[in-house]
């Protein structure tokens, strides 16, 4: 697994919450324990008390992708470094015993589960891997969807850094919008 692949937990966490709805998916347990993969330590440490923490670690991850979307890189990198401080990462090499053609381990990095709560061990991971997507891709490549009343947050992988939806559903649902209000605004046009 590469390090940057564990952005994906940022994006998952932030979009827990939708806040120009009211919702908020948050709010159990057993909520907590689906952030995190099947046999994940972090899902058998999950208790009542990382619900406020990981809200609040939600809330500052949001920020971060606020900050780089409306293009105030230093904010968002600040933002950023203040996390991984608080929730410092231990990396390990590991193999899983995969092999390549020769029969060598194919080593790669990933991030220790030695944490002692859910929240920290989650926060560690997200911040590290939206600290390695940022330094690898840049901060543009952070975005909040532009389809109202949307505001989850999305990772821009596109080859010319043309994302602005979170999914092909908030696209396709702007787009209709978008050609629905050209088509009003011509009829008013013909009709006066």
């Amino acid at each position: 697994m590469e390090l940057a692949s564990y952005a994906e937990l940022a994006v998952r966490l932030v979009n827990t919450e939708e806040p120009a709805r009211g919702r908020d998916g948050l709010t159990t347990v057993e909520a907590v324990r689906r952030l995190f993969s099947g046999s994940s330590r972090g899902g058998r440490l999950a208790d009542e008390g990382d619900l406020p923490k990981l809200r609040s670690v939600r809330v500052r991850l949001r920020a971060v992708f606020e900050s780089a979307a409306e293009g105030d890189e230093t904010r968002a990198v600040n933002l950023l470094n203040e996390l991984l401080t608080e929730y410092p990462v231990s990396p390990v090499v590991s193999g899983h015993g995969f092999l390549d053609e020769n029969g060598r381990p194919q080593w790669h990095m990933h991030l220790a589960e030695n944490a002692g709560t859910a929240t920290a061990l989650f926060a560690a991971g997200a911040s590290m891997g939206l600290a390695v997507h940022l330094t690898q891709h840049g901060v543009d490549r952070l975005g909040i969807c532009q389809a109202a009343p949307c505001r989850n947050a999305y990772l821009d992988t596109s080859t010319n850094r043309s994302r602005r939806y979170c999914s092909d559903r908030c696209a396709t649902r702007a787009n209709v919008a978008a050609y629905r209000a050209r088509k009003r605004e011509a009829a008013a046009g013909a009709g006066a």
